[in-house]
């Protein structure tokens, strides 16, 4: 029977991201992040669970990246493709983001689309390619190589919290600039498939020794939301890639 545990934790992860798809299509971006959160959470959650109860399966590996494809690789997809096409509006609303009728923005029902939004998928296409080689990829236990898809996702589905709850005219203009959106839509992509090798936030003990590098970026990540909340999220990616990258170049 605890051999099923993870494997239900993980339907949940799928089952948030089937949810977050659903508000994400409606443009109910606020609540789209919500469940994508809460599938990460879950995502966590399995890995944690088959490792305390030593029930790790190969079943758990393939439907934990089948989940991981719909909540962190389809939903930022559609996000950006949203955010793309909000670009082209000329501005934005709370209604955007929260899911009110707008003839602009409700685009998979009769609404307006604007092919370049079309370019927010680059994301999905990136992040089935990063899940498919990690699959096959024997070496990625204790560290990623690539940007973790649950990272990436949290990058581009801070950006319509930020919109929302740290709206000024000049953070606005950054994150509704066609150009930002592609430039972060390409960089996403490349950082979840370069070859980077980046520590995992899997702990085999609890103890601070061997943890260091981890402790210290969760506390750091911790103060980082309680000061700047949404705004932490985009600077907690960066920190992530930046302490993997002197984590390997100290050899540690």
């Amino acid at each position: 029977m605890k051999q099923h545990i993870p494997n239900f934790i993980t339907l949940l992860n799928l089952f948030s991201g089937c949810i977050a798809v659903v508000f994400a299509v409606l443009n109910k971006l606020e609540l789209a992040a919500l469940f994508v959160f809460l599938g990460i959470f879950f995502d966590f959650l399995d890995g944690l669970a088959a490792r305390m109860l030593k029930v790790q399966s190969e079943i758990g590996v393939q439907l934990d990246s089948l989940a991981d494809m719909v909540t962190s690789g389809v939903v930022p997809g559609i996000v950006m493709f949203q955010l793309l096409n909000m670009s082209q509006t000329g501005g934005w609303s709370a209604d955007n983001l929260i899911g009110y009728e707008n003839t602009q923005t409700m685009i998979w029902f009769g609404g307006k689309f604007y092919t370049i939004s079309l370019l927010g998928f680059i994301i999905t296409l990136a992040s089935a390619y990063r899940l498919a080689k990690f699959n096959i990829d024997e070496d990625q236990v204790s560290s990623f190589i690539g940007l973790p898809t649950p990272a990436n996702a949290l990058l581009v589905l801070s950006l319509p919290l930020i919109l929302l709850y740290h709206s000024n005219d000049a953070l606005n203009a950054i994150i509704l600039n066609e150009w930002f959106l592609i430039v972060l839509t390409l960089l996403s992509a490349f950082l979840l498939n370069a070859n980077i090798e980046l520590f995992a936030l899997k702990f085999k003990h609890w103890g601070f020794k061997g943890n260091e590098v981890r402790y210290l970026f969760l506390i750091g990540s911790l103060v980082l939301l309680l000061t700047l909340k949404f705004l932490a999220v985009p600077i907690i990616i960066v920190l992530y890639v930046l302490m993997s990258l002197l984590m390997k170049t100290s050899g540690n």
